[in-house]
């Protein structure tokens, strides 16, 4: 089997190799305000094809919650892919994405269990946005009921060491 050549989106995704510190607000809730936290994240390239980040932060109680992110672009469909997975949480996210014209906005459609922990799926999307060479967000949202999108995190990212 012979390595594939790595392509633009390969390369895109090593915009995101480094170590990054960063600050999320998550919405809770109407009746509740804004949650913040901050952590720090290291992400490595994985051959050509492949970026890896893992994620650690404080979560509300005080607790550490690692997570995992795999970003790849398949050339066969022209869809990024990837998975997420975090010890605070049972479902593994698997990721399908597009690049926007710009070569900016990654946007990552996954589906997962529903805010309404009523055992139904919802979908969602994680976007990344590059700022610059050593800043980024992610943020998060839902599709609702009413067939809104509704975010509901934005994460800011800056880069602390690496390219």
């Amino acid at each position: 089997m012979q390595i594939p050549e790595p392509q633009k989106e390969h390369v895109w995704l090593k915009q995101l190799i480094g170590q990054w510190e960063f600050e999320h607000e998550c919405n809770m809730g109407l009746d509740q305000p804004p949650m913040k936290s901050s952590g720090t994240q290291s992400t490595r390239a994985l051959g050509e094809l492949w970026v890896v980040g893992e994620i650690s932060g404080a979560l509300p109680d005080g607790s550490e919650a690692r997570s995992i992110i795999t970003l790849g672009f398949d050339p066969a469909r022209k869809r990024f892919s990837g998975t997420f997975v975090s010890s605070c949480m049972t479902h593994l996210w698997p990721y399908d994405g597009t690049l926007d014209a710009a070569d900016r906005i990654l946007t990552l459609d996954s589906e997962g269990p529903s805010f309404a922990d009523d055992g139904t799926m919802a979908k969602y999307q994680d976007i990344i946005e590059i700022i610059d060479s050593d800043h980024h967000t992610m943020s998060s949202r839902f599709l609702n009921s009413s067939g809104e999108w509704v975010f509901f995190m934005v994460g800011k990212y800056r880069r602390v060491s690496g390219k």
